[in-house]
């Protein structure tokens, strides 16, 4: 999935041009819609400050939030425009950049139209949600080709939703050439493809989360690829059920245990060193006052429920990963958002950062694993956070992401 990127375009490619670019300003905001995490419009910065540098009419467009809502009472659904308005995003990016930012009110028509045709060589210009429009998700061609008609070429940024279709992700590079990749997308593919395709071995990867589920096709995949796979979060439960272990009112996934099963078979035939917790965490209930206590895997009480791994299995995690190469990350290892489950995803997170040092690619694989590592305080200490949730999935699946599969090969 070699793409062209944006450093394939020179001055002469971009000075005077209209350049539309997709970025992910999906932030969070709270009810005064002030910004609470920047991390996102930071994370394209690059090549903002690249396309400017060089000339050219700098056109952001992003989605944010969900605003097509269901009436809880009717059931019809309804466009809400309070709340989801990147106005506070273009705010934000002005201070980032030290640089005016011009919003626009909408992002077709007239009113984008008016915009662009304002602004100057070097100057950045930011477009109302795309998500405004129903014919976003829809992918719908006229829509697309309204959003291409404000721009002269397009870079897509957006790692977070390159595995949707939508028309400002997939549909738009149809009418837009060249349609080139930004940097962060560059990067993306860089970690999250190099691990799977070429890594530095011995390659590792854990995987956390809930539910078996949500990660049947990158287990799958990842069986395939690595020397040693290492599985936390909820879905080990499953696994227990499947080995014929009692696990009291933890979560499980019943018509995911002969699944589990199958996993299980497939790495032993491989060769892959499968390892699941030796001891948990386990709370009187789904608390974060909860009582709790640490006991072996074999012996879960009957009214309890696992929602962290324990120390022994952190030590176990430790001793696993010495001496590999390439380590990918994906999903927490327990209830990290109580304070009193938090310690098993901690301790990854830190065996992570120390593994970093010590010359090891680390790779945090999008979604709660980076919230984790945030809160850690370990961000800095990864060779790579994902920006994508869903997006690092797929791409670790080995699936093809639209919004990439539709730029310009290399």
């Amino acid at each position: 999935m070699a793409k062209k990127t944006v450093a394939s375009l020179t001055e002469a490619d971009l000075a005077g041009k209209r350049v539309l670019v997709r970025v992910d300003f999906n932030v969070p905001l709270d009810k005064e819609q002030r910004i609470t995490d920047d991390t996102r419009i930071r994370a394209a910065l690059p090549t903002i400050q690249y396309l400017r540098e060089r000339g050219a009419k700098v056109i952001l467009c992003s989605h944010l939030g969900r605003p097509f809502q269901k009436d809880k009472n009717t059931g019809e659904v309804k466009l809400v425009k309070e709340g989801n308005s990147l106005a506070p995003v273009a705010t934000r990016l002005a201070e980032l950049l030290g640089t005016d930012v011009q919003f626009a009110p909408d992002c077709i028509g007239e009113a984008a139209q008016r915009v662009v045709q304002n602004l100057q060589n070097g100057q950045v210009a930011l477009l109302e949600n795309v998500r405004f429009y129903a014919e976003e998700e829809a992918n719908d061609p006229a829509f697309a080709q309204k959003l291409a008609a404000l721009a002269d070429l397009y870079v897509n940024d957006a790692f977070g939703t390159a595995h949707r279709a939508h028309a400002s992700t997939e549909g738009v590079a149809h009418y837009l050439k060249p349609a080139v990749a930004g940097f962060l997308i560059e990067k993306e593919l860089q970690y999250l493809q190099g691990a799977i395709e070429n890594p530095r071995r011995p390659l590792a990867a854990i995987i956390g989360g809930s539910k078996v589920s949500s990660k049947i096709g990158v287990i799958e995949t990842l069986l395939e690829k690595v020397d040693r796979l290492i599985l936390g979060g909820g879905m080990i439960f499953t696994f227990y059920l499947a080995q014929g272990l009692r696990v009291g009112k933890s979560l499980v996934e019943t018509d995911k245990v002969e699944l589990a099963k199958n996993l299980m078979a497939k790495a032993q035939a491989r060769g892959i060193q499968l390892l699941l917790p030796t001891d948990v965490v386990v709370a009187d209930k789904f608390a974060p006052d909860a009582q709790a206590q640490t006991v072996p895997v074999t012996a879960i009480p009957d009214e309890w429920m696992g929602l962290d791994i324990g120390p022994a299995s952190v030590e176990q995690i430790r001793q696993a990963l010495q001496g590999c190469q390439t380590v990918v990350w994906n999903g927490p290892m327990g209830v990290f958002e109580f304070e009193r489950f938090a310690a098993g995803t901690r301790a990854v997170a830190q065996i992570l950062a120390d593994l970093t040092a010590q010359g090891c690619t680390t790779i945090i694989g999008g979604g709660d694993s980076v919230a984790a590592v945030e809160q850690a305080g370990l961000a800095d200490r990864m060779s790579h956070i994902s920006t994508g949730g869903g997006a690092s999935l797929e791409l670790l699946e080995g699936k093809l992401l639209p919004g990439i599969a539709a730029l310009e090969d290399a």
